[in-house]
């Protein structure tokens, strides 16, 4: 016997089950309520029926990254300055990446909204899992500007690295979309990344880099008429980047250029500024020439620092200096090994005097010989070291080296 649906009735098919349901008469808001519900069903119905292969996904994304002009978008690829450069993947690569897997449900709506700001909430949704992630963005009504409204009315003001007034006014609707687009995309893509797989990211990132080095390599001096003109564009002259790389950009090499692009990026995306590369620059290359001089000093000489060791005693004990300035002093004519160290902060613990260079030298000799090593005479007696032995341990020692195992 057929099934008859009842006239004015409605046939629903939804997650394996089958229902007739009388038609009634509905409100606009249970429209909209029922409408919502049965498009995200669809969406769950669809993600279960057609489930992401990884292979393929894995293959479709790299396929994209071995694209010139994919791996060559600023938006791919950006490179920060903070310290030494921090690198990421870029909205562009989210995007291909989100589109490639499949079944991911990205959505952005505002919760909150005032005179002076807005709040959008961005969820992404991976389908097949259930798995949500939500971030909410907050985007200011204001921009800044170098001089107030026509009205000569603004709501702050600050000088800016220049010295110069920068206003706050209260932002146009083409600058609020400017940067609801660009903060929500920035959202969008720090959820992406923690979807995406890390090996898939980490694969990506080195064929962009792979694809970009191969390009700047082919032909440089393109790339290089290519990255004075987009530097340009957002205010950066040649003379700004020969400054940065410390030579003229004839000279760039296909490294420079790979790096430049990926800073550009950064810059264009909103994500830094070129003060901020600058600032960076000067921080770090201070910091290489510390450690340059800290690394071109020699080892403090072990056999002077034995033979000082009993005049340092002296000091201690006279309390003319403290084990910490005598480490101050010898550490600008020389690097003191940790053991060192805590040989002279061991002089501030005892009261003895320190065993002669002469007994430690005959110590030294001896250990070689019976081949006991320095940690295990100092393992035995609780010392830091050799050069923390005092005068009244030497027979001790000596007895030691001679028979260890105490026979």
């Amino acid at each position: 016997m057929n099934d008859i649906t009842p006239t004015g009735g409605a046939l629903t098919q939804a997650f394996g089950s089958t229902t007739v349901a009388a038609m009634a008469v509905e409100s606009a808001s249970s429209a909209v309520a029922a409408q919502a519900k049965a498009t995200v069903e669809a969406r769950y119905i669809m993600a279960l029926r057609n489930p992401r292969n990884w292979d393929q996904v894995r293959q479709d994304i790299m396929r994209e990254c071995k694209r010139p002009s994919f791996a060559n978008n600023k938006s791919a690829f950006y490179r920060k300055p903070i310290g030494a450069g921090v690198e990421g993947l870029g909205i562009r690569f989210v995007e291909v990446a989100l589109r490639c897997m499949r079944n991911i449900l990205v959505e952005s709506s505002i919760v909150f909204e005032d005179e002076m700001k807005e709040i959008h909430r961005v969820t992404m949704t991976e389908l097949e899992s259930n798995l949500t992630y939500p971030l909410d963005v907050r985007v200011s009504r204001t921009v800044e500007r170098s001089k107030p409204e026509d009205d000569g009315s603004y709501i702050s003001a600050r000088k800016n690295s220049y010295g110069k007034l920068v206003y706050t006014v209260r932002g146009t609707d083409d600058d609020l979309l400017n940067k609801r687009g660009a903060l929500i995309s920035k959202a969008i893509r720090t959820l992406g990344l923690r979807i995406i797989p890390g090996d898939i990211q980490d694969e990506a990132e080195e064929i962009i880099k792979e694809v970009r080095m191969n390009d700047a390599a082919a032909d440089p001096d393109k790339n290089r008429k290519i990255l004075a003109d987009l530097f340009a564009e957002i205010g950066v002259k040649a003379s700004q980047l020969s400054e940065y790389l410390g030579h003229d950009l004839s000279v760039c090499s296909p490294k420079e250029i790979v790096e430049l692009k990926a800073i550009h990026g950064a810059i264009a995306n909103g994500e830094s500024t070129w003060l901020e590369v600058m600032d960076n620059k000067a921080q770090t290359g201070e910091t290489k020439k510390t450690e340059a001089k800290t690394d071109s000093k020699q080892a403090y000489p072990q056999d002077k620092f034995e033979q000082n060791l009993p005049t340092w005693k002296k000091h201690v004990d006279a309390g003319k200096q403290t084990p910490e300035q005598i480490i101050a002093t010898v550490s600008s004519k020389g690097v003191l090994s940790d053991t060192q160290k805590a040989a002279i902060r061991a002089l501030a613990q005892s009261g003895e005097p320190m065993a002669s260079p002469e007994a430690l030298e005959t110590i030294r000799n001896l250990a070689e010989e019976m081949t006991i090593g320095e940690a295990d005479i100092a393992k035995k007696f609780g010392i830091a070291g050799l050069s923390a032995i005092t005068a009244a341990m030497v027979p001790a020692v000596l007895a030691f080296i001679d028979n260890p195992m105490g026979e």
